[in-house]
């Protein structure tokens, strides 16, 4: 075989042997899958913080800012009855962005008491039920002033009563709401003889309202008032509303430092010592 020949079949075969790789080649792009395309994530929606139970709260309870916290809440599928923080925000690109906003904002709310709109509804006290993460609405809670306040206020088996009062027989004036006092009822003493005798009507009672004032007065204020609305055992009401009647009802105002030490409301076991003037009996006041 000539060199010529050689040549020709070396040549021949090196190309036989590139078309093959670039056959191969292009076969095996053919069948190599598609890359995936990532999709862009959605944007977050607008949210906001919703003011909700921190535990359960039974009829009765008054909201405070220890059973009280703000909820993230979606902004669309927000409740016109529902109590916000007023700021609608969008959720950060990144967690780290968000952890940060979330450390903020605990901070800020450990720091001022939850915001204003929290604190302002401290004090209102639950008429339904609600449950811990459930929004607290206007229509589950009753505020002082509102038409079903007292109702809502008064425990299991007590009641209102309202007694008229003066300055004179209202220590001054300065008993307030949230005070406890004792009702005093002085009258014409018919059983034993004549003279007058002042007897305990309730003992260590609690005052609901002033007039028409539930809150505590500004500090070193007073409010003097014509009615005083105290609550009353409801096996008492009829006792309170016969003394009531005999006229001469007197508040006495109890000291802090002995409220624990009595019992709530209850009528006291207090006898009667009668006083002699002249030579006859003037009047009986009745003594623990």
């Amino acid at each position: 075989m000539t060199p010529a020949r050689i040549s020709i079949i070396v040549v021949a075969l090196v190309a036989s042997v590139v078309l093959a790789l670039f056959v191969h080649g292009i076969f095996a792009r053919s069948k190599a899958p598609a890359p995936a395309v990532v999709a862009a994530a959605p944007p977050a929606p607008p949210m906001t913080r919703v003011l909700v139970a921190k535990a359960d709260l039974n009829v009765g309870d008054r909201l405070s800012p220890d059973n009280m916290t703000w909820q993230a809440w979606p902004a669309a599928t927000m409740n016109a009855s529902y109590i916000t923080d007023g700021v609608v925000s969008t959720a950060p690109a990144n967690a780290a962005a968000q952890a940060v906003r979330q450390a903020t904002r605990t901070v800020t709310d450990m720091t001022n008491g939850g915001g204003p709109k929290l604190l302002a509804m401290a004090g209102a006290i639950v008429r339904d039920p609600i449950f811990a993460g459930e929004p607290i609405t206007s229509k589950k809670i009753v505020r002082s002033g509102d038409t079903s306040y007292m109702a809502v206020r008064l425990p299991a088996g007590m009641v209102a009563m309202s007694l008229p009062i003066n300055v004179e027989s209202a220590a001054g004036g300065f008993i307030n709401p949230g005070d406890r006092v004792d009702v005093l009822s002085t009258h014409a003493d018919t059983s034993k003889g004549g003279g007058m005798v002042t007897e305990t009507v309730l003992a260590n009672t609690l005052v609901l309202a002033i007039d028409q004032h539930t809150d505590q007065p500004k500090a070193g204020a007073a409010i003097v008032g014509a009615t005083v609305t105290v609550e009353v055992p409801a096996a008492n009401a009829a006792t309170v509303a016969r003394a009531r009647t005999q006229g001469g009802l007197t508040l006495a105002l109890r000291s802090y430092a002995d409220i624990a030490g009595h019992t709530q409301g209850g009528v006291d076991d207090s006898h009667s010592v009668r006083i002699f003037r002249g030579g006859s009996a003037a009047e009986s006041v009745s003594a623990p």
